[in-house]
């Protein structure tokens, strides 16, 4: 009787661990884990195109976590996206003329931005903009682009 129930206990832990992997592996894809409201300051960049850029997306600079995409709208006056990105107060030395780009990590292709700092001597504070800024490529309009390219190269 006590050796069936030391096997009911270790098949329940085994169960109860492969629970919180499975916890841990959808919070890591779903990009939730490391999200926090921690101090820092927020600031716009505006883009012509975001492609997949999600809320909650990672802002990084040298592949550095700097901070989160905050918020994502679209200025019905310019039609474009404006995407509010919540900097940690750790990096509040980003110069003013910093670029922000839209990019692609691994292999699920998530969406990303990446800041290259400036080389200005004040830094971005809160409610300032990236003025800078390289939309995602987006691989149908770069394919459409050769398409049209080609054909319009073997009519010649």
């Amino acid at each position: 009787m006590a050796q069936k129930r030391a096997v009911e206990l270790g098949v329940g832990l085994f169960v109860a661990a492969g629970i919180a992997a499975l916890l841990m592996l959808a919070l890591k894809v779903s990009n939730m884990s490391n999200f926090s409201s921690a101090d820092g300051y927020n600031v716009t960049a505006r883009f012509e195109n975001i492609g997949g850029l999600k809320v909650r997306s990672p802002v990084s600079v040298a592949g550095v976590r700097v901070g989160r995409v905050a918020a994502i709208e679209l200025d019905d006056k310019d039609y474009e996206a404006v995407v509010y990105l919540h900097i940690d107060s750790n990096y509040n030395k980003l110069p003013t003329d910093s670029t922000a780009s839209i990019l692609t990590s691994g292999v699920l292709g998530e969406n990303y931005i990446g800041l290259e700092a400036g080389a200005d001597e004040t830094f971005l504070k809160e409610g300032g903009e990236v003025k800078l800024t390289q939309s995602a490529m987006v691989l149908e309009q770069l394919i459409g682009k050769f398409l049209f390219n080609k054909a319009s190269g073997d009519e010649e």
